[in-house]
């Protein structure tokens, strides 16, 4: 029940990319006309706009992909064959997704207050609307990779289970 909230919160994640993407688009459009066609003037507050949305697109982009499994990992060993193997191999890296997520939390909070004493230049908008975005996805990233370790051990005793 928790897996199908989850996965039904990261289509909602997916929905809001696309939606920010298409936002993204229109700012970019505008500096590009502007700039090499004279058409509209030059707004500079397109470039922060770009910035803000292309900071939370990245952000929500990581979570969706921690949930998805399709975060960047590296293999030092071969790939394993047996289901003890393999939940070690799995495990270590959930468990390093993990930490890094409890940091990106833990010091994300730090930095958000950092970022709330401070306005953008053009649009003067509070830069805690970026910064607050860190300790959110390290949040996710610590729920949904310990969701993952969880279902990959819960999996492995099955199988354990069901062979003895």
């Amino acid at each position: 029940m928790i897996g199908r909230f989850l996965d039904t919160f990261c289509i909602g994640l997916r929905i809001l990319l696309g939606v920010m993407m298409g936002a993204l688009a229109i700012p970019v459009a505008m500096q590009v006309i502007s700039r090499y066609t004279g058409l509209i003037p030059t707004y500079l507050w397109t470039e922060e706009l770009a910035t803000f949305l292309f900071v939370w697109i990245v952000m929500i982009g990581s979570i969706v992909a921690v949930w998805d499994g399709t975060h960047f990992d590296v293999r030092i060993t071969r790939d394993a064959t047996g289901p003890l193997t393999r939940l070690i191999q799995d495990g270590v890296v959930h468990v390093a997704i993990m930490i890094f997520g409890a940091l990106f939390l833990f010091y994300g909070i730090e930095y958000t207050t950092f970022g709330s004493n401070q306005r953008s230049v053009m649009m003067r908008a509070n830069l805690a609307i970026t910064h607050i975005s860190v300790p959110i996805a390290g949040g996710f990233w610590l729920l949904f990779s310990g969701y993952r370790l969880f279902e990959a051990v819960v999996q492995f005793l099955n199988r354990e289970i069901t062979q003895s």
